[in-house]
């Protein structure tokens, strides 16, 4: 049986290979599409009330829908950056661009699946092959302690609402 802090980080570390080879222009996208994924979440858990609900009534299903929300976005933002216009701005040329690359491919990897492993936790775990950590062995507790900084956590109101703004913001500066 696997960990699930070192899936996640097995994962986190695949997303950095995936972003060093995509650039890092690319991966900026996709970091925009979590933020936004997150932006939704955040609306639909504080102001739609039903929603709010199905957090307590339904946990797998509250699961299932952030997940889509998430899967979803960060889909569009990974094949975005195939239009045309944006493949000025997206070449890589450089070391440091192959670099930064991987270091946005790392953030993904954190955001994409702490966000569902975040949710999955609010889930109740709803999948058979994957349990709850364990608090009381070592690996347990690292993951417990590891769940208080995932993405939907941190990134709470309104850290989430001034993420939102400054990624327009950078949108406006270097992309348009």
């Amino acid at each position: 049986m696997v960990s699930l802090t070192v899936v996640f980080w097995m994962f986190v570390f695949l997303f950095a290979i995936i972003g060093g080879m995509r650039g890092w222009a690319r991966e900026l996208m996709v970091v925009f599409s979590v933020i936004l994924s997150l932006t939704f979440s955040t609306l639909l858990n504080n102001y739609i009330p039903f929603i709010r609900q199905m957090a307590a009534d339904s946990p797998m299903l509250y699961f299932w829908l952030h997940a889509l929300i998430v899967v979803l976005l960060v889909f569009f933002g990974y094949q975005t950056p195939n239009l045309a216009r944006f493949a000025g701005k997206m070449n890589r040329e450089k070391v440091q661009d192959v670099l930064l690359g991987l270091v946005l491919g790392a953030l993904n990897g954190y955001l994409i699946i702490g966000t569902l492993w975040f949710y999955m936790d609010k889930g109740g775990y709803p999948f058979e092959i994957i349990s709850a950590p364990n608090p009381e062995t070592p690996m347990g507790q690292v993951a417990v302690s590891l769940l208080k900084y995932m993405p939907p956590r941190i990134l709470g109101i309104p850290g989430i609402y001034f993420a939102v703004v400054l990624a327009f913001i950078f949108v406006l500066v270097v992309f348009i």
